[in-house]
């Protein structure tokens, strides 16, 4: 068994280099898609991750802003009209309350029948199999068994740890330098961390005054264009790259 990570996109939000960052993991050939920026679909089939949206057995999300989540109604509606089922959405009950009530219930509840007749309006559930993400239990889908953990951050937002295969990899998502999170994520075998300007948001130069041992198992992501992956002393992850996950050290 093992467990692969795909990165589909490592820039931040402001990033002209790459796409915005969102994660592919596979396990026992499932797939998990982490954060769900736009264009899902074409980061996807540009990746070095053979799948399409009808591969995924479910998607966990971190946070509502858009760098994150603006591919998620896309994805959904192909899901319901062209794959035919719901999505499966891994995120605490907070964020799955504001992604419909101030964000989806305006643009997804009200659809049209081919002769223009206006169907009766689609609720959260008609899209969305929701598996409420919190710190008190991890959640199942798949081989994938999902922790989460909350973030200091504008929003609410959740790092996670994501075991699957006998391996473990955890990913920051947006957050201020936590040094408790940073514990908290130190328990998987990898770490996926945010870098960028500070603020609600993580310097490299916090980072890379961490310890060697854990500047050894962290893959550096939401990068911004002025940040140069080939001078950074903490590795960061490419876009098209294959990365297993191995325990470090």
């Amino acid at each position: 068994m093992s467990l692969t990570l795909y990165p589909l996109g490592v820039g931040d939000a402001f990033a002209g280099k790459h796409y915005s960052t969102a994660l592919a993991l596979e396990a026992e050939g499932r797939w998990l898609l982490i954060d769900c920026p736009h264009p899902i679909r074409k980061m996807m089939l540009e990746s070095a991750a053979p799948i399409d949206v009808a591969d995924l057995d479910g998607v966990v999300l971190t946070h509502l802003h858009g760098d994150h989540v603006s591919g998620l109604e896309g994805l959904a509606f192909f899901d319901h009209f062209i794959v035919k089922r719901r999505t499966v959405l891994a995120t605490h009950p907070r964020v799955a309350a504001d992604l419909w009530d101030r964000h989806y219930a305006a643009t997804m509840a009200d659809i049209i029948a081919a002769d223009g007749t206006r169907q009766p309006p689609r609720g959260f559930a008609d899209y969305f199999d929701h598996r409420p993400l919190t710190p008190k239990a991890p959640v199942q889908i798949g081989p994938f068994t999902i922790e989460c953990r909350p973030t200091r951050h504008h929003i609410y937002t959740t790092a996670v740890r994501i075991s699957a295969g006998g391996r473990s990899v955890a990913y920051s998502a947006d957050t201020a330098y936590d040094p408790a999170l940073i514990d908290w994520l130190d328990a998987a075998d990898r770490v996926v961390h945010e870098v960028n300007y500070g603020g609600a948001h993580t310097p490299y130069e916090k980072l890379v005054a961490l310890p060697q041992r854990l500047k050894d198992k962290l893959w550096l992501v939401q990068y911004s264009d002025l940040f140069d992956p080939e001078s950074s002393e903490i590795e960061a992850l490419r876009e098209g790259r294959v990365y297993p996950i191995e325990a470090v050290g």
